[in-house]
């Protein structure tokens, strides 16, 4: 292995504890030592692409497997699989999903501010969808490629985005699923395979994205059908859903502020701008300034929200309840203030040479801590030789005991028979 493999390896292997702050910098301590174990295992085996060298997309494996190590090995590496053979990174750079205003008329659906806590909102009419017709404007397969791209857009673009103007880790979505009409009758066979295929995906493959799934409006005729869609899914996903009828109002207040809320499920916006709630894709990744931010912020792995010191706020959702951050300079729409993050990268360059002498300081106590091992174990060693012979020339001292003890008695016996 060169020098330049070791210092690779050297500052990767020090890499999780530096940016695992980048938002928050509170973490469960037994969670860590999981998260440390199974990055070490995959980096043993040369299984870790530095693209998924991450806290949390370790944790959410983990998470889904019950904290066993082993399966949440497994299960990453049948991720990074399913990715290479279905071309992911392929489809999240290259796809274009032309027929996405035809797919939206007849399948309403897509992202809508944030919920309280600053999460995405992801909103679905599924009681409105025409499978027929989407089948003529597109293909299943075309549909999951869709899928697929906009599940890439919501790790590389979406959560970075409601991290930064949260001021906290932010790597899961809440969903409203609006089922009201749809029964056994009206959810063809065509219909039940796409909804198991992006199930299977979603769980598989992106696991632990889904806060939490309201599916409001049940009817009698949902609810049968719902007793044979969820026997596909796993215990852990079920539990993050709550399946809800005509009075789900109070509930989803809950988590979302009316002012996030489309007026058709109850709340008050209403996109009259765009011509409607679902036909754009509404939420703090569409403001430039604050995505560019957050690229920036993210993209480097290095930084924390205390060094950047950047407020941002949700002034276009209020349903997004901010920490208090001290006096804010108000300015039209998302931002407050970005400037040292946008402006100082001599700020920038302090902060990373601080991070570089933590890092040095950090391999040179491995370092000492590992000499001072490695001379224990050979006092040890020693010690076990020495008691080893010990051992053994107690043992010989024995067998020579009962060699002459033997030769007496067969003396003795020889005399007595004279």
């Amino acid at each position: 292995m060169s020098f330049k493999s070791i210092d690779r390896l050297i500052r990767r292997n020090s890499k999780t504890k530096l940016s695992r702050n980048i938002v928050d910098g509170i973490y469960d301590q037994k969670e860590e030592q999981y998260v440390q174990s199974l990055r070490e295992l995959l980096l043993a085996n040369n299984q870790l692409p530095e693209k998924f060298d991450d806290y949390h997309v370790l944790l959410r494996f983990l998470k889904m497997r019950g904290f066993n190590i082993l399966k949440a090995k497994e299960m990453f590496l049948n991720m990074l699989k399913w990715r290479e053979e279905c071309a992911v990174d392929a489809i999240a750079k290259d796809f274009k999903f032309e027929e996405y205003d035809a797919v939206k008329r007849c399948y309403p659906h897509g992202f809508h501010g944030v919920d309280r806590f600053g999460r995405p909102l992801y909103i679905e009419r599924i009681g409105l969808v025409d499978l027929n017709k989407l089948m003529q404007v597109s293909s299943t397969d075309r549909y999951v490629k869709y899928h697929i791209s906009e599940q890439e857009k919501t790790l590389s673009l979406r959560y970075p985005a409601c991290s930064l103007v949260a001021k906290k880790h932010i790597g899961s979505t809440t969903a409203i699923f609006d089922v009201k009409g749809l029964g056994m009758n009206n959810f063809s066979k065509s219909g039940r395979d796409l909804f198991i295929e992006i199930q299977k995906i979603d769980s598989n493959y992106y696991p632990e994205t889904l806060n939490q799934l309201y599916i409001i409006n049940a009817g009698a005729g949902f609810r049968a059908l719902w007793k044979v869609l969820k026997a596909c899914m796993e215990a852990r996903t079920l539990a993050k859903i709550q399946v809800l009828g005509t009075n789900y109002l109070s509930t989803i207040l809950e988590a979302v502020d009316p002012s996030n809320l489309p007026d058709f499920l109850g709340g008050t916006c209403t996109c009259s701008a765009t011509g409607g709630c679902l036909l754009q894709d509404k939420g703090p990744w569409t403001d430039q300034e604050i995505s560019q931010a957050s690229k920036g912020v993210f993209g480097k792995g290095q930084k924390s929200f205390d060094e950047i010191s950047t407020t941002v706020a949700c002034e276009n959702f209020p349903g997004h309840q901010e920490p208090s951050v001290g006096k804010l300079h108000p300015i039209s729409g998302w931002k407050r203030t970005l400037g040292m993050l946008l402006k100082d990268n001599q700020v920038g360059d302090t902060n990373e040479n601080i991070q570089q002498n933590k890092v040095n300081e950090q391999i040179s106590e491995k370092i000492q801590e590992l000499e001072n091992c490695s001379a224990q174990t050979q006092e040890t060693l020693q010690a076990l030789l020495q008691k080893q012979n010990e051992l053994a020339n107690h043992i010989e001292q024995l067998r020579k005991l009962l060699r002459e003890a033997v030769n007496a008695d067969n003396k003795a016996n020889v005399l007595i028979l004279k």
